[in-house]
């Protein structure tokens, strides 16, 4: 088997991080906006069965994580794509850590845990494969903050801590992904 060398530095090592955008940071209310009581107030609050199972549809997408990972990593081709190939591989182990956890959460809340993934998209480009995983990082980005308030709602604090934990990691997924893309990170489009 071919070792793969970093190549990519930059994918890899991000000594200087950009700041972060205050859609980007995590949930506080201290800092919230001042219309954000207007929209905590006309927001549905939903059943621990409700989030139960919302968190299963957040876990099939972690399995289509895993999956698209795994499989990406091991079928992009080109010596520019080296290094990005291992760094997939870590990513598919992050997302593995994250279902285990999801699969906690909605335990506690007394569901059973999802067993099927969503539907993995492949190609034989790679600028596609990487399109695909930046696609569904951004949309995992999306439902986790929504998962946040909806925790909070709920006064699940323990939870929603989880939660922001695995933000951090899509986050970082989602700008090395747009990074190797050569594109700007997506905007965060509102819930």
């Amino acid at each position: 088997m071919l070792h793969r060398q970093h190549v990519y530095e930059p994918f890899l090592q991000r000594p200087h991080r950009r700041k972060r955008t205050p859609e980007e940071l995590p949930l506080n209310t201290a800092t919230a906006p001042a219309h954000a009581e207007e929209t905590h107030e006309s927001r549905k609050t939903i059943s621990r069965a409700e989030l139960a199972e919302l968190l299963n549809h957040d876990l099939s997408r972690e399995y289509q994580a895993i999956i698209g990972y795994v499989v990406y990593s091991q079928v992009i081709k080109g010596a520019e794509y080296m290094n990005i190939a291992a760094e997939l591989e870590k990513h598919a182990l992050q997302e593995l850590n994250h279902a285990i956890i999801i699969a906690g959460q909605i335990d506690y809340l007394g569901g059973m845990p999802a067993v099927e993934a969503k539907i993995v998209r492949t190609s034989e480009k790679a600028v596609e494969m990487l399109q695909f995983d930046l696609d569904n990082e951004t949309e995992t980005i999306r439902n986790y903050r929504e998962r946040v308030r909806q925790c909070e709602d709920l006064a699940e604090y323990a939870l929603g801590e989880q939660i922001r934990a695995i933000l951090i990691d899509e986050q970082d997924h989602q700008v090395a992904l747009a990074n190797a893309l050569g594109r700007s990170v997506p905007a965060p489009r509102p819930s």
